[in-house]
């Protein structure tokens, strides 16, 4: 148990690691939340002791099971993003693999953190017939209107769709070692969620509306009982003409040695033009270098994501992908000059950009594949279709 401050509350909550927990019959659903892996993001955990306390006075029975969990617990305790490591870009596949075994050769605080939840989450992971549900919740240093970001696959679109809020793809392709990517590279549906600005009362709202979408999409409530929980299933700041799928172009990447500030006033969603002046860097003036949409700003001392550029992506671009997905004409790719599978799993190739410069990222992007520049003259390309357990949702209210 630890003490946590809530500027938006002006007290101290108690919090442990697991916030509260729901236990329905093995045939339901599951669904697991993540809040506070960011120690100065403590609205998810509040926004699940509200609901908890809520769920019980009303009487409401679930048809599912619900585990929420907090993060980073210490950082909670201190308000601060993290000890010594983030503990949301730890989860690399490599890195995981050490984690199982008990292997790890860093001394992180977030070390015994990772461990702890890993030992939470892995009896889930094995060898599960659940619908097996997992969703991160988050928020940004400047105030925005919440939003979704979304490991781009078809089953995780199907779900994200249901969300009256602007559906982000494609940010799997800038961040190292996020908890979902992981989990969603297992083929479970796994998304995380941006609630507002840190220690805001919306943000706690927000945060609530989330998880109540998330139950009643997935069938664990009733019409009548979300009927009844009106009042905290509404999302304010939110705006309804951005709602729908947007996809990352860009991310200014903060190296360790770099003096970076955001120049002041932007918000989530803000269009900019090209040329405009958005930060300072060494000094020196960075502008952009297209028209685009400005997407999570930093505005806090901690971070390696200076910026990000979004776009809108096109309804017929989605439905073009699905079809090609469907297909599977991706196979057909390794028969191009330049591009080879990686190994016999068939998840990941290798595209030599000497040979194979003329295949431009947005056709990789169309069947699914995000890529990693692992050096000079290659990409590595991942698929997370192929991995996706299709066969645990099919009878889910949401999935056809």
């Amino acid at each position: 148990m630890i003490q946590v401050h809530s500027q938006a509350l002006n007290r101290n909550i108690e919090v442990d690691r697991v916030i509260g927990q729901i236990k329905g019959s093995h045939d339901q659903p599951h669904l697991i939340f993540f809040a506070g892996i960011h120690g100065n993001e403590p609205s998810g955990v509040i926004a699940f002791q509200e609901i908890f306390e809520e769920l019980a006075e009303k009487s409401i029975q679930i048809s599912a099971s619900i585990t929420a969990i907090s993060g980073n617990l210490v950082a909670l305790a201190k308000s601060e993003r993290f000890i010594d490591a983030d503990l949301n870009r730890l989860w690399t596949s490599e890195r995981m693999k050490n984690v199982i075994k008990g292997n790890l050769t860093s001394n992180y605080h977030e070390d015994e953190e990772q461990a702890e939840l890993m030992k939470l989450i892995k009896p889930y992971l094995e060898g599960t017939k659940q619908e097996l549900y997992f969703f991160d919740l988050h928020t940004t240093s400047v105030r925005t209107q919440p939003f979704i970001t979304v490991n781009d696959s078809t089953l995780n679109r199907k779900f994200a769709k249901n969300f009256p809020v602007p559906l982000i793809l494609g940010i799997e392709e800038y961040l190292d070692g996020p908890l979902l990517s992981y989990i969603n590279e297992l083929g479970y549906v796994s998304f995380g969620f941006e609630a507002g600005q840190h220690d805001s009362i919306e943000a706690i709202q927000n945060q609530k509306a989330f998880i109540y979408h998330c139950l009643k999409i997935s069938g664990a409530i009733t019409n009548q009982d979300w009927n009844s929980l009106r009042k905290s299933t509404q999302f304010v700041d939110q705006k309804r003409n951005n709602s729908g799928f947007f996809e990352i172009t860009f991310r200014y990447e903060i190296n360790n040695d770099e003096e970076f500030k955001m120049n002041p006033g932007f918000v989530n969603f803000d269009k900019i033009k090209k040329g405009q002046e958005l930060a300072i860097s060494n000094g020196k003036v960075v502008k952009s270098n297209s028209h685009e949409i400005i997407f999570m700003p930093l505005y806090q001392a901690k971070g390696k994501d200076g910026y990000f550029l979004i776009q809108r992506i096109p309804r017929i671009y989605l439905v073009l992908s699905l079809w090609l997905r469907k297909l599977k004409i991706d196979s057909l790719f390794p028969l191009l000059p330049g591009i080879r599978w990686m190994d016999e799993s068939k998840k990941t190739m290798k595209v030599d950009l000497k040979i194979a410069r003329f295949i431009a990222k947005p056709l990789f992007h169309l069947f699914g594949y995000r890529s990693k520049k692992k050096g000079k003259h290659y990409l590595e390309i991942k698929n997370r279709e192929y991995g996706s357990k299709h066969e645990l949702y099919t009878h889910a209210p949401w999935y056809s």
